[in-house]
């Protein structure tokens, strides 16, 4: 390799909120009708801005534009290419703002959602549901599903990449424009027509791509960057067969614009052979997930592709070993021109928090270790000046890594022997429960006296701009204990009142003490460290500050035993103890890497175990263990399905188990596709498991009914991710959908996940309304002459 220039440095895409959320505080002010949408576009044009120039001070040379979004990249890219429901009500040309975010909401009618725009159509009348939500691969994002009949048409509906393209040319930066690719794009839409594919629809699809290659080109662009992360997933050859037909037929459409086809999220492996015969200028690999693929990638390839290499982790907040990398790569790519490579992260960095510096409270021990966006965008710098001018340049650097690493190895403050030893004694009886469901079902059913279809909710109500306050005044000292002691309690009282006259049946306590249902739980445990500002996006506006997991793990002192005897003291009906599961725990947080996976979770469910039986201990009867993102963290290879599942579980069943028959166990697991992990959830052994199935009409029961699913389910019937208000006959017919896949001896009635993030305004009337939907559906049940054993023997009235 020569050492005449500097190897190229791609960051792929960035974080994209801002330094200090920005962009989510414009779109809720926005959304509350608190400014326009040219405040909302001018935040968003300075946000840019700024990621640009930073990027570009920092030494990177492929930067990226259209990496920017408003809500979702899938969602732009089913704007861009005209993929709008009817629903909406749009007949061509732009899409506008409020169709745009009534596609991602939902909204009430009325434009409930934002100001007056000119384009009301959307928002006239009852209102319109939001497309479903899910999570994008393997990671904790979600994105908009499109919709795509099979008679789909599409037509270029947005010039978003060409104008941020030339929005960054105007600040005298050039960038690389990123696309999300029309296979990926399709293979993550779902179809009414049923038994359709919509990869079928690629024909339609291609000539809106071939024509936003061509204005790309026209308006300067060099390079484009099309992610398809589905070439490392499973494919038939059908598929593959498409990947050579798209492609062939797009490097035709701009011939002098370049193709820097990204790949991420796991090893190419069998489609390896595939992606690198498409007639693309480069392609870019995960180095981090799949390493092994480097040598083989590059026998493979032509010698004229470009080979990004994805050296460092775009998911994970760990520090980089640069020399350790250095070594890894250095004898495979030392017969390579300098011109062949590339140096960027393993993904798009929009994953990560945007810079560590803000982090000032932080342990000076682990800090040392980490590295957010920002800093990752460093050590790409450093690794291309290594390779590319020798390591003598950037010596002091690659010193200060080796010593890192060599600390964190070492530091007391990872390595717990008790904890280790905990775990080495672990045996086939922690993780049974005492009877099978259909006897602790009947002794359930006793202890709890609940009426058909019980009501309930998911755990959260509105942690209101009050409460948000008071635990920011606490936190900074500005409010004492006893005060906060003090709100905190009024406010549990207000909701157990509150949802004693509503008429739920199965009440919470509303977790106002609680800053996130992860974050909550790793404050009290031994083994996590904490942020002040490294959020990243979940979806929308909706963004999370992920615990760090940085030792072995275990639980000094009860966690939520108090508040829950507080509730359970003001009301004779039973309240849930609230718990987040250890797989949702590990799959929420940035985990230590230097331990398997399996065992960081094995730790965190002992720590939860102990809480559950502190809980029973109290006096609690229902404990809900969420485990939102158990198939979150499912591999993207079916071969390696089996081996998480098998340790997910038991980590499940090791924090759930020590309970007597008469305790009833809940879960919650969020927008998850069910059908191919059925028999793991079956295994879970859960009492009642609640499901997020209102944007998808119920689909999701069907894997419950294929396999006849015995133990009991509340199918979410209230969607609370959009800001409407459902009506009772919209509930209710939800409710049958669920009657013809379910026994009515299953069936719980609640909304689709927590209500933390809504307002009070807009749940009162919606669980008002899932109530009498409930309660309208028993009187039917009775006049039908069903008898109390069809619902397991349980009281009419």
């Amino acid at each position: 390799m020569t050492v005449s220039q500097q190897i190229p440095v791609a960051t792929l895409g960035m974080p994209r909120i801002g330094r200090r959320r920005e962009l989510k505080f414009a779109l809720e002010s926005y959304w509350s009708r608190k400014s326009s949408a040219a405040d909302l576009l001018r935040t968003g044009k300075v946000l840019r801005a700024s990621s640009w120039g930073e990027q570009h001070d920092r030494g990177v040379s492929k930067i990226p534009s259209n990496d920017f979004s408003l809500y979702d990249h899938v969602l732009d890219t089913a704007v861009m290419v005209g993929a709008v429901p009817s629903r909406y009500g749009w007949n061509g040309g732009e899409v506008p703002l409020d169709v745009y975010f009534a596609m991602a909401r939902g909204n009430q009618g009325q434009t409930e959602d934002c100001e007056p725009t000119g384009h009301e159509h959307a928002a006239d009348g009852p209102g319109v549901t939001a497309m479903e939500m899910t999570k994008w691969f393997d990671t904790n994002y979600h994105y908009i599903v499109p919709e795509l009949d099979d008679d789909q048409s599409f037509t270029l509906s947005s010039a978003k990449p060409v104008d941020e393209f030339l929005e960054a040319k105007t600040l005298g930066i050039h960038t690389r424009p990123v696309l999300l690719g029309p296979i990926t794009f399709l293979k993550l839409a779902k179809s009414p027509a049923e038994g359709f594919n919509p990869v079928a629809l690629l024909p339609r699809l291609l000539p809106v791509y071939e024509q936003l290659l061509r204005r790309l080109k026209l308006a300067g662009a060099d390079w484009v960057q099309i992610d398809e992360p589905a070439l490392v997933l499973d494919l038939i050859p059908n598929e593959r067969a498409a990947f050579e037909s798209a492609y062939g037929q797009l490097s035709k459409a701009a011939p002098e614009l370049k193709i820097m086809l990204a790949t991420y999220f796991g090893g190419l492996e069998d489609n390896l052979e595939t992606a690198t015969s498409l007639p693309v200028a480069g392609l870019h690999v995960d180095l981090v997930r799949a390493p092994e693929q480097l040598e083989m990638a590059g026998r493979l390839a032509p010698k004229d592709v470009v080979l990004s290499l994805g050296l460092i982790d775009g998911r994970n907040v760990w520090r980089a070993n640069l020399p350790a990398i250095l070594d890894r790569i250095k004898p495979v790519v030392a017969g390579w021109s300098l011109d062949r490579v590339e140096i960027a992260p393993s993904c798009s960095m929009l994953h990560l928090p945007l810079d560590l510096r803000m982090e000032t409270a932080l342990d000076a021990n682990i800090s040392s270790w980490l590295a957010f966006a920002a800093q990752k965008t460093d050590e790409l710098v450093v690794l291309a000046q290594a390779l590319s001018q020798g390591r003598e340049t950037v010596a002091d650097v690659l010193k200060a890594s080796t010593e890192a690493a060599a600390a964190r190895a070492t530091s007391a403050k990872v390595h717990d022997p008790l904890v280790e030893g905990r775990i080495a004694g672990i045996d086939d009886s922690m993780k049974q429960r005492k009877s099978a469901f259909a006897a602790r079902s009947k002794v359930q059913a006793s202890a709890l006296s609940l009426p058909p279809f019980p009501t309930t909710t998911i755990g959260s109500f509105p942690q209101t701009s009050q409460v948000r306050k008071a635990r920011s005044a606490h936190a900074k000292g500005e409010l004492s204990y006893v005060d906060y002691d003090a709100f905190v309690k009024k406010e549990i009282e207000t909701v157990v009142s509150w949802q004693e006259e509503v008429g739920l049946d199965v009440l919470v306590h509303g977790e106002f003490e609680r800053n996130d249902m992860v974050q909550h739980f790793g404050e009290q445990l031994s083994g996590f460290a904490f942020t002040q500002h490294a959020w990243v996006q979940s979806y929308g506006s909706r963004y999370v500050r992920p615990p760090i997991i940085f030792g072995d793990v275990s639980r000094p002192n009860p966690m939520t035993v108090r508040w829950w005897q507080f509730a359970q003291s003001l009301t004779d009906k039973p309240v849930k103890g609230m718990l987040t599961g250890p797989v949702t725990i590990l799959n929420w947080s940035f985990v230590r890497d230097d331990i398997p996976r399996s065992m960081a979770c094995r730790q965190i469910a002992l720590a939860i175990r102990d809480e559950v039986i502190d809980l029973e201990r109290s006096g609690a009867k229902i404990i809900q263990i969420d485990e939102a993102a158990f198939r979150e963290g499912l591999p993207l290879r079916k071969s390696e399905w089996k081996a998480y599942l098998d340790w997910a579980v038991e980590c499940f069943r090791l924090a759930s188990t020590a309970v007597d028959d008469a305790t009833q166990i809940h879960t919650h697991m969020c927008y998850s596709e069910f059908n191919a992990i059925i028999d793991a959830i079956a295994e879970l052994d859960a009492d009642v498991i609640s499901i997020e199935t209102s944007r998808s009409k119920m689909e999701l029961l069907d894997a419950f009914t294929s396999t006849k699913y015995p133990n009991e389910i509340g199918p979410g019937v209230y969607d609370i991710h959009s800001p409407r208000v459902p009506e009772v006959a919209e509930i209710s017919a939800l409710i049958m959908l669920a009657r013809e896949r379910l026994s009515d001896g299953q069936l719980w009635v609640n909304p689709d996940c927590g209500l933390k993030t809504r307002k009070w305004e807009d749940i009162r009337p919606a669980l008002t309304n899932m109530v009498a939907a409930a309660r309208a559906l028993r009187k039917k049940v009775q006049a039908e002459g069903v008898s109390a054993d069809a619902a397991h023997s349980r009281a009419l009235f």
